[in-house]
């Protein structure tokens, strides 16, 4: 047997040598014979076949051969291939942020010569066009006027190129007057179509940002109708309103919102809808809008907005199928919903509070699953906390709110509570639209509604409490009143289509069936020295310490009282140089002083732990305030805690307290 054996091998190393070599790319299939046979280490053939001579094939050859092949094919492919190499270097060196700027101009201009007389074929691919946007973006004046000259015939053409649209944005910031008005009157007609283009869109809009007003509205004009086009005085009114403009020129609204359903359609379907001049066209377009119209731009605008959310609890909220991307910065960005994103403008709110108000009880749902994980993007944004605002005021399903909102807001409470924005969604459920922590225009974005889409008692409500909100603001005007003064906008204000919970009810259940108001109090109480003392965390402590509008905080009134004596105990503290005394620093005797006007519970533990006994060390200054606060107060107990002591300080003039005070006394 063994004989045979060897016989067998014999023959098969015969076979193998007979012109059919085991190993290199010449040779055929005798590789299996001698990886069966472990016996036979013959060396490698050659890379050329047959079993000569010649040097081993190793896999560092096998390495720079596939390179070399490589190359060869790329340069057959790419005419510009050395040009692309050469430029690759070049660009790394001059984005590194140590070099100079002498030698970055030196990098920046050697650069620009080789590509002179190539900039189209160069704008195009995925490398060099990175190479000269940079070269725009930090080359001298005349070097980029040079390029906007040879790139002007195309720059439209190019709007359109995936890669080359960069190019085509920097070169729009970073344009002259005169080069942006011609980039202006070159895009008149094309507006609409590069709308409708997913690259050509971003294009138009960081024109739009750019524009002048006189400009922009030219740019609108065209997306209202035809014929606004052949009116150019209509760019220099003072108003782009689509409404006064069909007034003025008498135009049929029919005809107008028939043209703009044309244009906004494409752009709905393609979801195109994160830019700005986007949304100043649907807003534009819901206020000529029928009820139907309105509903139907709702309805395709939701999917949108949440789409880049993930999947949660098994069940996928978006209805619109996400583009695939390919680079992790891409996936990051895909993951966060377009409704976090737009919220950068006013418009993007509005548009955000239109489907939120307007959309039914499933949209609101919807809308509020795709924010988890979210929500600390939204609270400390100038316009996205507006939204949460009006969120927390007029969805009916506090479980899904408290679940998805307000678990994430009561995690970085300590954060939020300083904040001048964060802190907003907080003081909505303890004193809902009030004018102390909402400027005019805040109330103004929160009060938008698609006027086709409320009924008329609801219109007619509205229309009412604004009217005497704006007569109590001017009767207070004129009346000089205090900077205590408030003016609140009644809560039924922000009510969508069909909530029917009670705002108090819902507020209730926000701050105390979850673990809101209990911690909120306990953050109050580790960081109530900051608190006093800084501009924007006061307004949280005074809220909490008064219970709220309407006692919202009833049943938790020991944790409240032990706010209280924490606030007491920093203003009992006696005076040293390391930090300002409570009653002596601007922001905190102001709150105290609110606290004590506001809140007898307070006033007398104050009194106790902090005033009594040492009124004359505080009747000078701004805590003269804290101390004259008492006998300002409307509460007969709280005044006659302190009038004993601090009338002797008014009679000798130790103490002022204000003029009207001292008359209403007489």
């Amino acid at each position: 047997m063994a004989g045979g054996a060897d016989v067998q091998g014999g023959n098969k190393r015969k076979r193998d040598g007979a012109g059919k070599p085991s190993a290199g790319k010449g040779g055929g299939g005798g590789d299996g014979g001698a990886k069966r046979n472990k016996s036979y280490d013959a060396p490698a053939a050659p890379r050329g076949g047959g079993c000569g001579g010649g040097h081993p094939v190793t896999a560092r050859d096998k390495r720079v051969a596939a390179k070399e092949m490589s190359e060869s094919r790329k340069m057959k492919r790419k005419p510009n291939y050395n040009l692309e190499k050469e430029l690759t270097v070049l660009w790394e060196k001059m984005r590194c942020h140590d070099v100079s700027k002498e030698n970055r101009s030196k990098l920046v201009t050697e650069a620009l010569r080789k590509m002179d007389g190539k900039y189209m074929e160069i704008a195009g691919n995925h490398v060099t066009a990175r190479v000269l946007q940079t070269c725009v973006k930090w080359c001298s004046q005349p070097e980029r006027d040079a390029i906007f000259v040879a790139l002007q015939p195309h720059l439209l053409a190019l709007s359109r190129q995936k890669y080359a649209v960069f190019l085509v944005k920097k070169l729009v910031k970073l344009a002259t007057k005169k080069q942006f008005a011609w980039f202006i009157s070159s895009v008149h007609g094309k507006v609409a179509s590069l709308l409708r283009h997913t690259i050509g869109a971003a294009v138009v809009d960081c024109a739009f940002q750019r524009a002048t007003p006189p400009q922009r509205r030219s740019l609108l004009l065209e997306l209202y109708s035809t014929e606004l086009q052949l009116f150019k005085d209509l760019t220099e009114q003072k108003t782009c309103s689509l409404v006064e403009t069909i007034s003025n020129l008498g135009l049929q609204k029919s005809s107008v919102r028939q043209y703009m359903t044309t244009i906004i359609q494409p752009i709905l379907e393609k979801g195109i809808v994160e830019y700005s001049i986007v949304h100043t066209v649907l807003l534009e377009y819901l206020t000529i809008a029928d009820k139907t119209s309105a509903s139907d731009v709702i309805r395709q605008l939701i999917p949108h907005l949440t789409q880049g959310s993930a999947v949660i609890d098994g069940d996928e909220l978006s209805a619109v199928p996400e583009v695939p991307t390919k680079t992790k910065a891409k996936k990051k960005r895909s993951s966060e919903p377009l409704l976090i994103r737009i919220m950068h403008t006013r418009e993007g709110l509005k548009l955000g509070l239109a489907c939120l108000k307007h959309g039914s009880a499933k949209d609101r749902k919807k809308i509020i699953k795709s924010l988890k994980g979210h929500i600390m993007k939204l609270a400390p944004n100038d316009y996205g906390c507006l939204f949460l605002v009006c969120l927390l005021s007029i969805v009916d399903d506090t479980k899904l709110v408290t679940k998805h909102v307000i678990q994430e807001l009561t995690k970085q409470l300590k954060q939020l509570v300083f904040d001048k924005n964060g802190r907003r969604p907080l003081l909505q459920l303890l004193r809902p639209l009030c004018s102390r922590y909402l400027t005019p225009t805040d109330l103004a974005c929160l009060n938008y509604s698609v006027h086709s889409l409320i009924s008329k008692d609801e219109a007619s409500e509205s229309a009412t409490i604004n009217l005497e909100s704006k007569l109590d603001a001017v009767a207070d005007k004129e009346q000089g009143g205090s900077d205590d003064k408030e003016h609140v906008v009644s809560a039924d204000t922000l009510v969508a289509s069909d909530s029917k919970k009670d705002p108090f009810q819902r507020r209730h259940e926000l701050l105390m069936k979850s673990d809101l108001a209990e911690t909120l109090i306990q953050t109050c109480v580790e960081n109530v020295g900051e608190l006093l003392r800084t501009n924007f965390g006061k307004d949280v402590l005074y809220e909490v310490a008064v219970g709220g509008k309407d006692n919202v905080l009833e049943g938790i009134t020991e944790q409240i009282h032990l706010l209280h004596d924490a606030i007491a105990s920093d203003a009992a503290r006696p005076k040293s140089e390391d930090i300002e005394h409570a009653f002596e620093n601007f922001h905190s005797s102001r709150v105290i002083r609110k606290m004590i006007l506001d809140c007898p519970a307070f006033a007398a533990t104050l009194w106790e732990k902090a005033l009594e006994g040492k009124c004359k060390l505080y009747a000078d200054g701004y805590s003269s305030k804290v101390v004259a606060a008492y006998l300002e107060s409307s509460d007969s107990k709280v005044k006659d805690l302190a009038k004993s002591e601090l009338q002797p300080l008014v009679d000798s003039g130790k103490l002022k307290i204000p003029d009207h005070k001292a008359a209403e006394k007489k």
